[in-house]
């Protein structure tokens, strides 16, 4: 039986990554390519983004960092979430950038020889990074973060970066214009960093020393000038009619309002579309809707092809492509373009091709 086609044009993805990168001026665009590149893969975005001219790249953990250094032995590597304990000998042996996150993680690297990393301060958004009372102790201590040997960026992250209009964006700027002015008086020169995706589009007095793009390198808002990277394509396994005011799927919560024509396709929640579609989400077939007709399952979802009279077992159905975005998409689901480019599962047919 044909699967479901997750199509991703690596091309895109090396012009947005130029579009930024024009965007932020004299900062580094690194990317983000943790969660196997926002879904798309790893390996063949990675290469794609270093021949485009792409050097430093940023993932969420050890594992992805040793997976990526795999394809991509020379390039730098940060780890956001940042390593202790044994994880550290391991990062230091391939030359991977831990992103120190907190106080004991920054003894354990400093303990054990140190090497090139980061250091990341909390400015506001509560989730990782050293707090200003951290900062306030290493002032108290400059021993402790000579040990690293090599702090190369002090970087931050911004909460509302989505919204240019939120106070909190100028708030975390000045925190983080205090605060790394407190840590050059107790390290050696380093780059700063703030902005991701959204920090960069708020304008220079964000960009700093090195920007670090995510979401708008895979085509998602808040980067509306994206090229589009990603379509995913569905045939069509099954259509059978049913009278008016026939149910179709879990729990009777849609039903029939005129005699119809139901089609079958073989994806569901387990790959990506999320069971809020149900009812209320449309694809298309030949650039005109279809709604999805029914729950969303776990393997399965129904469409409504009434409308469709030439649409037959492995017609192709798009779900993602130039009639609806992931950002539309993710809008019917009541998430964001992120969740469902993460969510896009293994059982997909991928195929790499150009944009063009």
């Amino acid at each position: 039986m044909p699967a479901p086609i997750l199509t991703i044009k690596p091309d895109a993805i090396t012009r947005n990554w130029q579009a930024l990168n024009a965007i932020s001026g004299d900062a580094e665009t690194a990317v983000a390519v943790k969660a196997d590149a926002y879904g798309c893969g790893v390996g063949p975005v990675a290469a794609a983004l270093n021949d485009a001219g792409c050097q430093t790249f940023f993932v969420a953990t050890l594992d992805e960092a040793v997976t990526l250094h795999t394809e991509l032995p020379d390039v730098r590597i940060f780890i956001l979430n940042g390593v202790s304990g044994e994880e550290c000998q391991i990062a230091r042996n391939l030359h991977l950038r831990p992103c120190l996150n907190a106080p004991h993680q920054i003894a354990d690297w400093g303990t054990g020889g140190g090497g090139p990393c980061a250091l990341q301060i909390d400015t506001g958004m509560s989730r990782l990074g050293c707090e200003p009372h951290d900062i306030r102790a290493f002032e108290q201590a400059s021993d402790l973060l000579t040990a690293l040997g090599g702090v190369e960026l002090v970087m931050s992250h911004l909460a509302c970066a989505d919204d240019a209009d939120a106070a909190h964006n100028a708030a975390q700027r000045e925190a983080f214009e205090t605060l790394t002015a407190d840590l050059s008086a107790v390290l050696p020169p380093f780059k700063r960093s703030l902005a991701a995706t959204g920090g960069t589009l708020l304008g220079a007095d964000y960009h700093y020393d090195l920007v670090r793009c995510g979401i708008g390198i895979y085509g998602g808002a808040p980067f509306s000038d994206a090229e589009a990277v990603v379509t995913l394509t569905s045939p069509i396994i099954q259509i059978r009619e049913i009278a008016e005011d026939t149910p179709v799927g879990y729990g009777e919560t849609w039903r029939a309002e005129r005699r119809s024509r139901i089609a079958t396709l073989p994806l569901g929640y387990a790959d990506g579309l999320h069971r809020a579609l149900s009812n209320a989400c449309t694809v298309y077939i030949d650039g005109k809707p279809a709604p999805i007709a029914g729950r969303v399952s776990m393997d399965l979802l129904t469409i409504d092809v009434t409308d469709h009279p030439d649409a037959t077992v492995e017609t192709q159905v798009e779900i993602i492509g130039p009639n609806q975005s992931i950002d539309t998409l993710a809008t019917a689901a009541g998430t964001i373009g992120y969740e469902i480019l993460t969510s896009l599962g293994s059982r997909y047919e991928r195929r790499y091709k150009s944009a063009s």
